[in-house]
């Protein structure tokens, strides 16, 4: 359970489309299309052109119904 434990204790942001962070996860206005999160961390060894590629695949994908979109390859958080 250390894994999971280390997820939880993160510090998630939410990415905007325009590739920048917008504030902390689950703060979005839109609760039906919700903007993507990831962990800070990963969020700042991004560039803003991939911070935006992979919230416009979940705002896209998400227009289409889908709750659960995957992330881009590069924004594809691994495991330590």
């Amino acid at each position: 359970m250390g894994a999971l434990k280390n997820w939880v204790n993160q510090k998630w942001v939410r990415i905007g489309t325009d590739g920048k962070i917008k504030g902390p996860c689950g703060t979005s206005k839109d609760k039906e299309n919700p903007d993507r999160c990831l962990p800070l961390d990963k969020a700042k060894r991004l560039s803003k052109r991939q911070l935006a590629q992979t919230a416009r695949k979940k705002k896209r994908e998400g227009k289409k119904g889908k709750t659960v979109v995957a992330n881009t390859p590069a924004a594809r958080v691994r495991n330590a």
